[in-house]
């Protein structure tokens, strides 16, 4: 893991405005949104106040926070083919890439362990799972499958294979103390799917972040391969020889596909993003596909109309974010973790203090819980606005 450091910020303007390919503008901009919106949902004061928007779904069902994770997974798989083909096209061998990729999985699965553990390390209550390692296990089986072949109809069948796969398993396979899904027990019971029960059977209570389930267990790890795969197979596309008007138009087709397809699927394995379930990934990859396509559009006409000119101000809104994302996800955990864990009194940490003082000034709790989100992420943008004008970046 190191710290990448160059130039000034005139130097990375001009570089994003002229030098950049538009696709990978487009690639910053949406991850610096999804990063931003991410910090807005993860530290509300109170989850249980903030805006139904800007909470989970609290089991079946969608919200626009739901989209989160799997459009920051889908980048994943994008920028991943992105680089790979790069660096081979440069003249590195495919050995020393897996290496790195080995590495790049490791140290993102470790640092995601330390997310989670971070101030206190109790290893009695370690979570394993999370955020970081489900991403470090995708981008791992995803990149290597690329290292191995190249070929775009191989990873259909897979993402394919995966989702029916896990709906098969889901839908099919008795859970033991519990029976048959849809039979003896609902289809998607909140303890008595099978991913659950798997998930206890790994690991006790203390270590999973539900207490009986986790909502990035391991068997609900293969469809978020599909959804890392459907971010490379997109990246696949961006790397065709037509024009970025043609690839928005493409790109914007399969979104609505996803849409529809998930929609559809909904009706026979709910759409459930603690599950991550077949019908989740297909929607879920709809939204992504849509927010790039648009994403593309706008950076499109805005170099036809001007070419040459500074960038725009929510450019570097969004790329502060974008060009620094996991440095920008861990601030955020970290500091959520640290601050949680000063107390000023009995029963009170800092962030509650800060929010209980919004909510005394406002007094609509859904609002200061608004207020409170923006403040927080404004905090974590002031600080990696600093690494970004120092043109400092998180590398892995």
């Amino acid at each position: 893991m190191t710290m990448a450091q160059s130039g000034t910020l005139s130097d990375q303007n001009q570089l994003h405005t002229v030098a950049k390919p538009n696709r990978l503008v487009a690639v910053d901009l949406l991850r610096g949104l999804t990063l931003g919106f991410m910090i807005l949902v993860n530290d509300n004061g109170d989850g249980d106040k903030a805006y139904w928007a800007l909470k989970h779904a609290q089991w079946n069902g969608f919200t626009p926070t739901d989209l989160v994770f799997p459009t920051f997974l889908f980048l994943v798989g994008m920028t991943t083919v992105m680089s790979t083909a790069s660096r081979l096209a440069k003249g590195a061998t495919k050995q020393s890439l897996f290496l790195h990729t080995l590495w790049r999985a490791v140290v993102l699965f470790l640092l995601g362990l330390v997310v989670n553990s971070f101030p206190h390390f109790n290893l009695h209550t370690l979570r394993i799972y999370g955020v970081l390692p489900r991403i470090a296990v995708c981008y791992f089986v995803v990149a290597t499958l690329y290292l191995i072949s190249a070929d775009w109809r191989n990873k259909v069948v897979i993402a394919v294979a995966a989702l029916v796969g896990y709906w098969a398993l889901m839908r099919f396979v008795p859970v033991p103390g519990y029976g048959v899904p849809t039979h003896d027990v609902g289809l998607l019971d909140r303890d008595g799917n099978l991913a659950a029960w798997l998930d206890r059977m790994i690991f006790p209570a203390s270590h999973l972040y539900e207490r009986t389930r986790d909502p990035e267990g391991l068997l609900s790890t293969l469809p978020a391969l599909a959804t890392a795969l459907f971010g490379m197979l997109t990246g696949e596309w961006l790397r065709t020889s037509r024009t970025a008007m043609e690839k928005a138009r493409g790109i914007a087709i399969a979104g609505v596909s996803g849409l529809l397809l998930g929609g559809l699927w909904n009706f026979w394995f709910p759409i459930n993003k603690k599950l991550w379930t077949s019908s989740y990934v297909l929607y879920a990859a709809g939204w992504s596909l849509l927010l790039l396509a648009l994403a593309m559009w706008v950076v499109e006409v805005r170099e036809r109309k001007a070419a040459g000119r500074p960038q725009p101000w929510w450019y570097t809104g969004l790329l502060v974010f974008g060009m620094n994302a996991i440095g920008s996800y861990v601030l955020s955990e970290l500091m959520a973790a640290g601050l949680g864990s000063i107390h000023l009194r009995p029963g009170m940490n800092v962030l509650q203090w800060v929010y209980r003082g919004i909510l005394g000034v406002i007094p609509n709790a859904p609002f200061a819980s608004l207020v409170y989100s923006l403040l927080y992420v404004g905090v974590c943008w002031v600080v990696m606005w600093v690494l970004y004008r120092r043109r400092v970046f998180l590398k892995i």
